[in-house]
This record gives structure tokens, C-alpha cells and sequence, in this order.
């Protein structure tokens, strides 16, 4: 599952930290992996990482769906490198409660912008464990 977590900066709905600390358990028992997304992260690297002024809904869910692409390539694209969600779960998740990814992404670029960079692996590496891109 993806689960987003609510922040204070985006919403001003009172019921959101309610619905995410109730949701929890269930998180817990019934999934076999949970890429957790924060809101307030996601809003930060728009607003420090992509200059977006204001960021939107619209912005926040680009960076949502860029992610959610990259972790689903493998369904999409076969290949003998390309592995599955299971094959994922199997080799990250050491113990079964602890299946809580944090998804980080590289290279960033802001909605409808097109700019293209050629960049090296270790630079890739470097922004794809940046705090900022997290």
C-alpha cells in the first residue's frame, strides 16, 4: 500500500491525524508492504528542492505518482533484471512488522518543466539518499 501521512503545512483537516493514528494496526497486520509518504516532506521538497512558490495539490500529487511509477516499473516493464513487488518485499523486509518503506527520488524536477542533465552515477546515488529528496 501507499500511505500518505498527514501534515499540518498542506491540510487543516482536524480529523487526519485521527484517521492515520487509527489506521496504523491495520497497516501493521494486514499489509506486506507500506510505502509511507509524508506530506510535509512532500511539500518541502517542493517548496526548497523545485522553487515551487506555492505548492499545490496538483504539484504534491506529481511527485506521488512520479514515485509510484518508479516503484511499480517492474510490473510494467519485463526484463531479467526487473524483479517483483514480492521478490522486493522478500529481500527488504526483515522482519514481518517491519515492511515501512520510505520512498526517495532521483533526479527531481518540478511539474512541467523539462529539463535534461546528464548525470553520473555518483551523483544519482548522492541525491537518491539526500534527506531532502526523502
Amino acid at each position: 500500500t501507499y500511505s500518505v501521512t498527514p501534515s499540518p503545512k498542506v491540510s487543516d483537516t482536524v480529523v487526519e491525524p485521527y484517521n492515520a493514528t487509527l489506521s496504523m494496526h491495520q497497516l501493521v497486520e494486514n499489509t506486506d508492504e507500506t510505502y509511507c509518504i509524508d506530506n510535509e516532506a512532500l511539500y518541502d521538497i517542493c517548496y526548497r528542492t523545485l522553487k515551487v512558490s506555492n505548492p499545490t495539490y496538483g504539484d504534491l500529487n506529481h511527485l506521488v505518482s512520479l514515485t509510484m511509477s518508479g516503484v511499480t516499473t517492474c510490473l510494467r516493464f519485463p526484463g531479467q533484471l526487473n524483479a517483483d513487488l514480492r521478490k522486493l518485499a522478500v529481500n527488504m523486509v526483515p522482519f514481518p512488522r517491519l515492511h515501512f518503506f520510505m520512498p526517495g527520488f532521483a533526479p527531481l524536477t518540478a511539474h512541467g518543466c523539462q529539463q535534461y542533465r546528464a548525470l553520473t552515477v555518483p551523483e544519482l546515488t548522492q541525491q537518491m539518499f539526500d534527506a531532502k529528496n526523502m
